[in-house]
């Protein structure tokens, strides 16, 4: 039996989030500069984002550039928004033959201005697409994203736009990058590594974590399916016990 035939098409994610980690590590062990992993793993995107929406998730974020990927050599940050770049002219037909929007989170002022140019255009173009929303996290953080959000609603208080006992979860979320989208159900993180790295810490409150030693240019549909099955098996609780559940 074909792998995606026992996914219960029922019991999707809404949300699903990818730390997609293992560029480098694919690189270094095949005797390669680390911008041939980056580039490779340009090619387990455009699979993933294609297989999430045929399989009829609604929203998939992936985790691209993170605040503190600006401290890499310069070479490698040139390498990696060369190559944001030229994937979003080459992939955008991609995303309009399959009716996916577009999104990005972040401080994207600190993107080179050819890069927010062509993110931008993408983001306009793709604005009305519904299969699927494709949220790209650049120069993203999510300390600096709660940082910002405390700030604003403080300003907001100070200015008695809100009031301090007004302030529950909803107004949080509202000050997010993500407040569009809903909290993640499932976050993916591939290469081995046991770690959240300062992603959606907010959002990921109650997702299931699934994580996998296939390093991110390595990983195919099947690796999805076989994470998206792994969460179908989990009892979600979220807080309750396993006979309120039931």
């Amino acid at each position: 039996m074909n792998i995606q035939d026992t996914l219960n098409k029922d019991n999707l994610p809404k949300h699903l989030a990818i730390i997609m980690d293992g560029n480098g590590r694919w690189a270094k062990q095949k005797g390669l500069l680390r911008a041939f992993g980056h580039e490779n793993g340009t090619k387990s995107v455009k699979t993933t984002v294609e297989a999430c929406a045929k399989l009829g998730i609604e929203n998939l974020t992936l985790y691209a550039f993170s605040t503190e990927n600006w401290n890499r050599p310069k070479l490698e940050v040139d390498t990696l928004m060369n190559l944001l770049i030229s994937s979003l002219k080459k992939e955008f037909e991609t995303l309009q033959k399959n009716n996916i929007k577009l999104n990005c989170i972040g401080n994207i002022d600190l993107l080179p201005s050819k890069a927010k140019k062509e993110l931008f255009e993408v983001i306009e173009k793709t604005k009305i697409n519904t299969r699927m929303n494709l949220t790209l996290a650049l120069s993203y953080g999510s300390r600096e994203e709660l940082l910002n959000a405390v700030k604003n609603i403080s300003n907001k208080v100070k200015n008695n736009i809100i009031s301090i006992d007004s302030i529950d979860e909803s107004i949080i979320n509202q000050h997010l990058y993500t407040h569009n989208l809903p909290d993640v159900d499932l976050l993916i993180r591939t290469s081995g590594e046991h770690r959240i790295s300062n992603f959606l810490l907010w959002q990921i409150a109650y997702a299931e974590l699934y994580f996998t030693d296939v390093l991110w240019p390595d990983f195919k549909e099947e690796d999805l399916y076989e994470a998206i099955i792994s969460y179908q098996k989990r009892e979600r609780r979220f807080g309750k016990t396993s006979e309120q559940i039931k």
